[in-house]
């Protein structure tokens, strides 16, 4: 199965549909007078179509197992066709548009076995999705015409001791949202320095930075001390879905001091100096961060 880990529990919804066909007004009425010999067609079909839900991963490979906290399934009979329409819901890392095609079908192949011992020319047709919402069909979120500077603290880094990786992933990570990169710079874990650079890019109107290394707790880890007394307004919910995030992955996520707040219309956070923290975290708050410039600009960045 395809890896989903990194994702986020999100609310997802689908709508399939499915069609089915039948010969002869008899059939019909044969349904809606409860007269069909194998019971009744649409509590039938219906909650076939619920164990269906239910069971997708049992039976398509590559699904995964998830929670189904609410199905819908509903009918409508027009003409000769009785169209299908399921709704399904979760919380979870994956959507669910092929647990509401496979729930259709299901109950359309259901509808089929029941009513065919009184019409032999009964089709199923046009199973599709309808919609689905949740996960990336959500993200709107775009970081086009946004610039950020990447400021990467670290003395054995910026000493020429070790090779960054972290900062490189963030630039990776932004580029991905189509945010332009306005500078790279790596710094060592200097309290005045690591001020300046922020004031400098504040002034220069640089709506985005971002700041990797420096959030732990060695005594050379000051960066959360530096950033701190220059925030106007502190964003805990970024911080704190950044430790969310990570805590589900390694139980030592609750150490880091990760923060973010705003400096006038700038946006400051500091991530983890490690790859995989700074990589876990773009992956926790993005694209949904930079939500924070539409409502900045009216609805428009």
């Amino acid at each position: 199965m395809v890896n989903i880990t990194y994702k986020s529990n999100t609310l997802r919804k689908a709508w399939a549909e499915a069609v089915v066909s039948v010969s002869s007004q008899n059939t019909i009425n044969a349904i809606l007078n409860n007269e069909v010999p194998k019971g009744n067609v649409f509590e039938m079909s219906k909650t076939a179509g619920l164990f269906a839900a239910k069971k997708t991963s049992d039976v398509i490979p590559d699904c995964h197992p998830l929670p189904i906290e609410y199905t819908s399934i509903q009918f409508e009979i027009r003409d000769m066709d009785i169209y299908i329409t399921t709704e399904i819901h979760t919380i979870y890392k994956t959507g669910v548009e092929v647990e509401a095609m496979h729930a259709s079908s299901v109950v359309a192949l259901t509808m089929y076995d029941m009513l065919k011992p009184i019409d032999k020319n009964i089709e199923i047709k046009n199973i599709r999705l309808i919609e689905k919402k949740g996960g990336k069909s959500d993200k709107k979120d775009s970081g086009e015409g946004i610039q950020a500077s990447v400021i990467v603290c670290s003395d054995s880094i910026s000493s020429g001791h070790k090779e960054d990786k972290a900062g490189k992933a963030i630039i990776t990570g932004l580029e991905k949202y189509a945010v332009s990169i306005n500078e790279y710079i790596i710094i060592p874990d200097e309290i005045a320095e690591i001020q300046d650079r922020i004031k400098n890019y504040v002034e220069s109107g640089i709506p985005l930075i971002i700041i990797t290394g420096g959030t732990g707790l060695s005594k050379r880890d000051i960066t959360p001390e530096a950033v701190r007394p220059l925030l106007d307004r502190e964003i805990p919910g970024i911080a704190e879905t950044i430790r969310n995030y990570g805590q589900q992955r390694t139980p030592y996520s609750m150490l880091s001091r990760s923060l973010a707040g705003m400096i006038g219309d700038t946006l400051v956070i500091a991530l983890p100096g490690s790859t995989k923290g700074a990589e876990e975290s773009m992956d926790a708050i993005f694209p949904a961060v930079l939500h924070i410039y539409k409502i900045l600009n009216g609805g428009q960045h």
